[in-house]
């Protein structure tokens, strides 16, 4: 039998997949499920993204998600910190991404190699 520590000894995250990324954003405005830093997936464009007012694509491609314009001086940290993300939200979208071998955004490669 499990005790409470081993049973709850994860970070469970929440994750939305949606047909278009246009729906993903309408969603992020609309459905109060969906919370700052959850992870969005949209399979037909290659999108892997996090929700927020102005939902993050990690991936090259975005759809109609918005992409970040990094500097070469970014941390994890730092950028988890501009957008009000921590850095697990960041590494669980950029670790879907990658497991489904879609091409990530420069900035999320590099602060996340």
């Amino acid at each position: 039998m499990l005790t409470d520590s081993e049973r709850f000894a994860f970070d469970a995250r929440r994750i939305h997949a949606f047909a278009t990324s246009g729906n993903a954003y309408d969603a992020c405005q609309t459905d109060q499920a969906i919370e700052t830093g959850h992870t969005l997936i949209i399979l037909s464009e290659g999108v892997v993204a996090l929700a927020g007012a102005w939902p993050i694509a990690v991936t090259a491609a975005g759809g109609v998600l918005h992409s970040v314009i990094g500097k070469d001086d970014d941390t994890l940290d730092g950028l988890a910190a501009n957008f009000q993300l921590t850095p697990d939200d960041i590494l669980t979208a950029v670790t879907i991404a990658r497991a489904f071998g879609f091409a990530l955004d420069p900035v999320f490669s590099r602060v996340c190699p």
